[in-house]
Parts: C-alpha cells; sequence; structure tokens
C-alpha cells in the first residue's frame, strides 16, 4: 500500500515532567529546550505547524495547598545548576522521537489517510 501525500509537514506535542523541584520560570526554560531536541532527529519548524510544549514538575505539592494566612514554602533548583537538566530535556525529546519512529506501526488515519511503519529490517541493515 502507498502512503497518502501530504503537503505539510505536521506537528508535534511534547510534555517535559519531572520530580525535581522547579519553579515556574524555570519549568518554561526547560520546555523551550524541546525543539532542540526535536533539531538532533532531523525534525524543523514549518509555519504550518502546531506544536506544542509544556513542562511541570511534581515535587513541592504542599507548597500549593498551604493553609490560609500561613507563608508557603517551596525548595527548587537553582538557576546556576539547570544546565544539566536542559542537557536532559534534549536527550530525552531526541530517544522520545526514535523510539516512536522504530516503535511504530502501519497505521490508517482520518479519511483513510495511510501512513506505513518504517522498515525495520532496513533500519537494522543501515544502521544495526
Amino acid at each position: 500500500r502507498e502512503a497518502t501525500a501530504r503537503a505539510e509537514k505536521g506537528s508535534i506535542i511534547a510534555v517535559v515532567a519531572t520530580d525535581a523541584p522547579f519553579l515556574p520560570h524555570q519549568m518554561k526554560r526547560l520546555a523551550r529546550r524541546v525543539p532542540l531536541g526535536i533539531a538532533m532527529t532531523g525534525g524543523y519548524g514549518y509555519h504550518s505547524s502546531g506544536d506544542i510544549f509544556l513542562a511541570f514538575s511534581t515535587a513541592n505539592p504542599e507548597a500549593a495547598l498551604g493553609a490560609s494566612g500561613r507563608i508557603g514554602r517551596a525548595e527548587f533548583i537553582p538557576d546556576v545548576d539547570i544546565d544539566p537538566f536542559f542537557d536532559a530535556v534534549v536527550q530525552g525529546v531526541e530517544e522520545a522521537i526514535l523510539n516512536a519512529l522504530t516503535a511504530n506501526e502501519d497505521m490508517t488515519g482520518r479519511d483513510g489517510n495511510f501512513v506505513p511503519a518504517l522498515p525495520k529490517g532496513w533500519l537494522k541493515e543501515k544502521f544495526g
């Protein structure tokens, strides 16, 4: 079966989740590293692309649930120590994309659009 031709390049949604304690502005900075991981796999951003990148931390749940009239407290990693987490986001996004590409199967979507799986034999021969 032949793949359905597409004019646009598609969109991607990435969610960065961590249990490391970061503040909201730091989570935004982590989310901004997602495109670097996409680029590592050869991906580009196009005009018609509807990319969405989110980041959240599960740390400090008590900070938001504090009692009224009290001052809440939250621990966080200082900005000077954030670089290894930037690296982790880039590497994690790259690996997630490569895993999705190699673990996929043929798919028929809306309106009969067909996308074949990557031929695993060819991948193994080429890169194995």
